[in-house]
């Protein structure tokens, strides 16, 4: 035993926090864990979890209208956010117990209250004082607001789980996955929803023939998407509404009559997803020697230790891939290397998995096309655009988008990218079979399931465009 209160203090109770938790205490480790909130962090309370439900509730118009094609004469339906918003917030509740439940059968002690790290072994709760050997912080990650004026009229993700009431109209400013999924579910369930980016495309960072083809299909879902545009203000008007001073930059540099444009647009909400940033404020870590880089990440080496050789981190709070998983096997590998729990690899930040579950929904495993093209040289990409068999009778025009892409050098599948129904679901399949390194043949050999999206992965045979070698 060592001569402090704990052999691992953790920093937040969110999914790479508990993790780790957890796991140290199994392997007969002293833990506690920090939290100021509920337990589970975002993605339980803020994120993951509240939004898929939101997601699964907006598609219920669709499928009401999609009923039709296929024989049923359904009523208007009638839809009350109350009971949505309330439901969720029941099926969170319930999780909190079960994170609790978690760590108490593991004998973790939960200590609940803002932390504060004093030095290399202390962190203080309130005014109690606790020692540990590690300290491992876990504070995840928080909103991003952008500037301008009126500001304080926009509310973020976070709020938009509580809304008391559902607006008529919407804007959402941002063109990452959490703008492009909340502006979906707004959409879905019957709000009037503008999205506005300052860039030409929306989701940067991912494929892109994936971008351009989610944006036409959003703008089929009745999304208006408002592309190179800034806000420069937010002004709320007398009953309650807010308007918009927007300002179109795609002209700049070229039309001098485009250039400087400004227009108005009204709305009942404005939410900003413009992005996130580690969560590290008040927590002392700079006054305790760690290094913090300019976004308020925590510097860490690959074992996840900081400039203080007993204080770790993980997960969004070190900015390598914000999502939830990750988290999750970060978590895994620390506790492998400090206490021996479990035989895991490394983490492998260039193959991970994701899903966008905007309307369609995006899959994508691997690197962009032009990122591939860098790192692997000449590539083979196959593709394939078609219509999902269930719209052969609804009418609907949505259409489903896959891409392969294949090293020529070896054959093998590098990325695959997915624009359709179940994307998520699909690709995590697709995932375990690039990670374990397929190759185009692999694919080609396996029979595929029909009528299914999915076999059309296994039956693309010819390339739409390659590399010379």
């Amino acid at each position: 035993m060592s001569g402090f209160d704990f052999d691992l203090l953790v920093i937040g109770a969110g999914s790479g926090g508990v993790r780790a938790s957890r796991m140290a205490a199994q392997s007969g480790a002293r833990v506690a864990v920090v939290e100021a909130g509920p337990l589970g962090g975002t993605c339980v309370n803020v994120g993951c979890v509240p939004k898929k439900l939101f997601v699964y509730g907006s598609h219920f118009p669709e499928a009401f209208e999609d009923a039709k094609g296929y024989g049923f004469e359904v009523a208007p339906p009638r839809f009350s956010w109350d009971t949505l918003r309330d439901n969720k917030t029941r099926e969170i509740e319930r999780l909190n117990g079960v994170y609790g439940n978690l760590l108490d059968q593991a004998g973790v002690t939960v200590l609940h209250g803002q932390a504060r790290v004093l030095g290399a072994h202390e962190v203080a709760v309130g005014e109690a004082r606790y020692s540990a050997e590690r300290i491992l912080v876990a504070t995840g990650s928080t909103p991003s607001l952008p500037t301008f004026p009126g500001v304080e009229h926009v509310v973020t993700s976070f709020e938009m789980f509580y809304l008391d009431a559902l607006p008529k109209r919407a804007v959402v400013l941002g063109g990452g996955y959490i703008a492009v999924e909340f502006a979906s579910i707004l959409q879905g369930l019957g709000v009037d929803t503008t999205l506005i980016y300052r860039g030409p495309l929306i989701l940067r960072g991912f494929d892109a023939d994936v971008r351009g083809f989610v944006m036409a299909e959003l703008r089929k879902f009745g999304i208006d998407l408002r592309l190179e545009t800034d806000v420069q203000a937010i002004e709320k008007q007398a009953d309650g509404s807010l308007q918009l001073t927007l300002h179109d930059r795609s002209g700049e540099g070229e039309d001098e009559r485009a250039r400087g444009e400004t227009a108005t647009l009204p709305a009942d909400l404005v939410m900003a997803a413009t992005g996130r940033h580690p969560l590290t404020a008040g927590l002392g870590l700079e006054a305790a020697g760690v290094a913090l880089g300019e976004d308020g990440r925590v510097l860490v080496n690959e074992q996840f230790q900081s400039t203080v050789p007993s204080i770790f981190a993980l997960g969004d709070v070190i900015n390598r891939a914000q999502l939830t998983p990750v988290a999750i096997r970060e978590a895994m590998a620390f506790t492998e290397a400090q206490f021996g729990t479990a035989a895991v690899p490394p983490v492998d930040y260039d193959l991970i998995p994701t899903a966008v579950f905007c309307q369609p929904n995006i899959g994508t495993v691997g690197p962009t096309e032009e990122v591939a093209r860098q790192k692997h040289g000449p590539l083979a990409i196959y593709e394939a655009v078609f219509r999902p068999m269930k719209h052969t009778l609804t009418g609907r025009e949505e259409r489903t988008f896959m891409k392969l892409i294949v090293r020529r050098s070896d054959d093998r599948v590098v990325a695959a990218h997915m624009v359709g129904p179940d994307a998520g679901e699909l690709i995590q399949g697709i995932a375990v079979a690039i990670v374990a390194g397929a190759t185009k043949r692999d694919f080609d050999a396996t029979v595929g399931i029909h009528p299914t999206a999915a076999e059309e992965f296994v039956t693309m045979r010819t390339p739409t465009r390659e590399d010379p070698l």
